[in-house]
This record gives structure tokens, sequence and C-alpha cells, in this order.
């Protein structure tokens, strides 16, 4: 075990010792495994990118099957341009399968070549579409020239709402597309498969994605010729939307509409909506050189999507996804362009994943709704160098700090428990001002099973700086045994910390092979402590010093 992380000990609860007097009070957590708040649902295996042939890309292939390995539910995996037209290149915020084209005559010509190619690397490894309507074909948009956008980091993003973006030209042949599309998928991966999926239609028409004069009601009209398009091909099939930026009023005119509305397609009132989905992101700002998160900003948006879906009756239990749940918005805009960035290469992001995805139980439950995933926009980028300060899991195909928080949380199943403590934030709290001033956020997430308890305790704060930390002290109640095998991970400057090593090799921008083997060794989730300890009356006390920014995981098995 590393130097600075201080010994672990679990043992019976018991005074602390008079050398410990002198040392600084630690922050005291208590978890009781026999009082169940909920279950815990893997809101966290949800994962979303624009760029959807990167799926096909070499470390993309890699990625996808250590996202697969982490989580023992199937992935969901949600991407934009899987109806763009294009000839299955990648670029930033570009991708395409030309399912669609035209002969000279204007009849369909449908080909499933390339989004097979994509959605075959999904269900080889388990994983489950939440399979996008979008984007519009060149042959059915509305202004189909300029087509393809050549955006990078830096312009507005006016400039990427190219023919793509536009409403159909033809209502009959967008609803016999998507028809054409189901058929397919059930005939390649059968019924049964298919019936495991979720379809949405189009991404955030709200915030620029759909270039009409009206967007919201061609929004409505889009999204009913496709439900009615997916239902007919396969009646059991799930639908729903509007994935909105954000819960204004655009995404409460839409719930109403599909619940008390006349249907575009069919005429009849109400159209099919089987789960709710809307977007939330936080807000990081530069305060005196250092990067300070919005974690605040982040919940308020969590908190006004739920409160939408709470106040129609007709929508009571009905699942919910956050279609992208993050610290900020432009994943593929890197420290080129906007330095602050260098944040989402180390222990900053994977603190703030923890904390965040922590909290989103409580923010559900608080407004009574069914969250069912919170989509982490974050994958890969190709051709690009190392540790460049994107909003993804990993650079070059070696893992960063951020995925070993989902590692973290594939390790936790079972129902969540309660976690009490003397100096934490509750979500409202941070919600009405964020985790600022003197004092950090140190909480934990805990989970049990049959056989398992899990808690993950995080050290995190909105300002991106590092020091020592806080000693902590877990009391664990309810353990039913009296022997247990202690395992402890540890994310953090020393562990679990690609980022970290890379800079500590001098920031090589072309690493060798015995670097890149080195990079990968440390990519991986650490395990700083095990051993076989005993309990006393079913409790039992971990103790650790929990630098700022770590996360650990500590986990009992009985």
């Amino acid at each position: 075990m590393k130097r600075h992380l201080a010994a672990l000990v679990l043992a019976a609860v018991a005074p602390l010792c008079v050398a410990e007097a002198t040392m600084p009070s630690p922050v005291k957590l208590a978890i009781d495994a026999t009082h169940v708040t909920g279950p815990m649902t893997p809101i966290w295996a949800w994962f979303g990118y624009d760029e959807p042939n990167y799926t096909t890309a070499p470390n993309g292939k890699k990625l996808l099957s250590d996202i697969a390995a982490l989580s023992p539910v199937p992935v969901h995996v949600r991407t934009h341009n899987l109806m763009t037209s294009g000839d299955g290149s990648y670029a930033l915020k570009w991708g395409s399968t030309n399912m669609y084209s035209e002969d000279k005559d204007g009849k369909p010509v449908y080909d499933w070549t390339i989004i097979d190619g994509i959605f075959d690397k999904y269900i080889e490894r388990g994983m489950k579409p939440l399979a996008q309507i979008g984007f519009m074909p060149e042959a059915l948009s509305q202004r189909p020239q300029p087509y393809r956008h050549h955006w990078k980091p830096g312009p507005p993003y006016p400039e990427l709402f190219t023919g793509w973006a536009t409403p159909p030209k033809d209502y009959g042949k967008w609803s016999e597309l998507i028809y054409q599309w189901v058929k397919h998928s059930v005939a390649r991966y059968g019924r049964k498969e298919v019936e495991s999926w979720y379809w949405e239609v189009w991404n955030e028409p709200d915030g620029g994605y759909l270039s009409a004069p009206d967007p919201k009601h061609e929004y409505f009209k889009m999204y009913d010729y496709a439900a009615d398009a997916v239902k007919r091909a396969l009646p059991t099939a799930r639908i729903g939307g509007p994935h909105t930026a954000g819960a204004g009023r655009f995404m409460d005119d839409f719930l109403r509409h599909c619940l008390r509305e006349t249907n575009y397609a069919t005429g009849k009132t109400g159209t099919p909506l089987d789960f709710v989905a809307f977007h939330a992101k936080g807000a990081p700002k530069v305060v005196d050189g250092v990067v300070r998160m919005g974690m605040d900003t982040h919940f308020r948006h969590l908190d006004e999507g739920f409160a939408v879906v709470a106040k129609y009756p007709e929508l009571n239990g009905i699942p919910v996804i956050v279609g992208e749940s993050d610290p900020e918005g432009c994943a593929a805009c890197s420290m080129q362009t906007n330095p602050e960035n260098a944040y989402r290469n180390g222990t900053l992001y994977a603190s703030y994943t923890a904390a965040s995805i922590a909290r989103e139980y409580d923010l559900a439950t608080r407004r009574g709704v069914n969250l069912i995933g919170a989509v982490n926009w974050s994958f890969e980028f190709e051709d690009q160098p190392w540790f460049a300060g994107f909003r993804d899991l990993a650079t070059n195909g070696v893992d960063k700090p951020v995925l070993n928080v989902f590692r973290m949380l594939g390790k936790m199943r079972g129902d969540r428990v309660a976690v009490t403590g003397d100096r934490t934030y509750d979500a409202a709290r941070i919600q009405a001002a964020g985790v600022r001033g003197a004092r950090t956020d140190i909480d934990a997430l805990a989970a049990k099973d049959a056989h398992h308890i899990a808690i993950m305790v995080w050290n995190y704060h909105d300002d991106d700086v590092i020091d020592a930390g806080s000693p902590v002290e877990l009391h664990i109640a309810g353990i039913p045994a009296k022997r247990v095998q202690l395992r402890h991970y540890r994310i953090d400057q020393e562990h679990s910390n690609s980022y970290a090593a890379w800079k500590r090799m001098g920031s090589p921008s072309h690493p060798t092979a015995a670097q890149v083997a080195e990079l990968q060794k440390a990519s991986e989730l650490a395990q700083v402590e095990a051993a076989t300890v005993a309990t006393q009356d079913g409790a039992a006390t971990v103790r650790m010093q929990l630098p700022r920014q770590a996360v650990s995981l500590v986990t009992l098995t009985y």
C-alpha cells in the first residue's frame, strides 16, 4: 500500500487510542446495512457519444469491452447520427450510416451495412442500444445543402446545424424508413432482443438540433410519425422522448401532447410514450485561475426535469432517463480551445462523477419519479493527442481515472442502505449552493446484497484543488457475519490514475510501447488492501486517510 494511504483498520468499534487524539478529528460516516433506502438501480450503466463510427474503431471496440466488463447488468448505449447520410467516416461531432438514399426515380434505397456493424458490436458485448431515430438523411432533408458540417472546437454551435438538422420533407417516407429499420432489427437480432431496447426520436430539439420555423410542433409531428412506425413494426417496442436540452416549456408541452392532444400520424388522442427523457448539465467556470465546478446547476436541472414528470398523474411510475447527465456541455471541446477542460483528465472529474451519481438517487426519490438511467455523455476520440482534455473515458486506448468510478459502481448491487454523517452535504444543499468554501463533501453511497456490503466514499469540492484531505471513519452496522473478507479500492494521485502516471513520465506526446504498457497498468482499478477480519456484534469500523478528490470503495464479503 502507498505510504500516503493511512493504514486501513477493520475492527470492533472502540475508542481511539491516545496517539490518535493528536490527529485531526475524523469525518465519521455511519452505514446501517439493516436500513434499506431503495434499490441500487444501475442508473450509471448508461453511456453516450456523438460519433457512432468510433464504435467500430479499434480503440472504440476496446473501450466498449471495458465498459461491458465492469457492469453486472447490460450497459445501455446512446449515440447520435445513426440515420445520417455519409460514408461512415468519423470526425468531431459527426458520424453516418447512410441507411437511406433514393434512386434516380425517388424510390427509397435502404442499406443497413454500417448500422448493423455498429449494433453488432453492442449486441456481441451484451449491451443494449438506446436507439436514436436521427438525424435526417440527405435525401429527406428539407434543406439538403450544405449537408455535412466540418465543425471544430471554437466556432459557435450554429456551425453544426446543416442539412442533417431539418425535419423530413416527406413524412410518409420518414415513417416508412423507421418502420423498415425496426423490422430489419427484429429480423437480425430477434424480437426478444429488440424488445429490450429503447427507441427515441432526435436529440435536443429545443437546443438547435432541429432547424425549423416551429421546432416544437414539428418535433411533435416527427415523434408521432416515428412512434407509429416503431409500434407498427414491433407493437411491444419501447419509445420515448423528448431528450430536450433542459426541462422547460418544450418538455412540458411535449408530455401534454403525448397524453392529451391529437396525434399527427393517427388523428387519435394521445401518442405512445414508454419513457421520458431529458438532459441536465452543470456549469463550470474559472475563478481566480482555478476551475470551479457547477454541481449546483447540474442538480437544479435534474430536479426541474423530475418535477415536470411528477406533475402528470398519468406518468406515475413511468421510466425516466436523463439522456445526458454531465458536468458541462461540449464533450468534443478539448484543452486546445478550453484550457480549463484539463480537469477531465484527472481526479476532479472522477470525484464529481461519484458524488453526483450518488445524489441522483436522492433527487429522484424526493420527486417520486422512477429514474432508471443517467447517461454519461463520454466515450473516446480517435486520432487525438494523449490526454487532450476531451470529456472521454479513455485516451488512445488507455482508460482515464473517471472510468474507475464506474468500475467501483459495478461492484455495488442489491439495495441501497442508509448512510449518515456528522459533516455530510445532502442533495438539497448542493442544489442550493454547490460545494464551496472551507469544507469539502465527504460522504458515501452504500449497498448490500445477500453476500456483500459495498461502500463508495469520496472527498469532493467544486474547486480544483488537491490536498492531503481528512481522516475518515466508517462505522458499519448490520453485518450478518462474524468474519468478512475486506477489499479496499482507491482512485487518487497514486492509484487508478493513468493521467498522473503520464505526467510522471514527462507527458510524452508519443509514449513508447513500454510506457503505454505502464499506462495501461496504471489505468486499472487499484486494490490497496485485502484482509480477512473479525466483527463484533455485527459492527465494525474502517479508518482511512482520504485525500481531496479521492474516491474509495470498501467491500465486505461474507
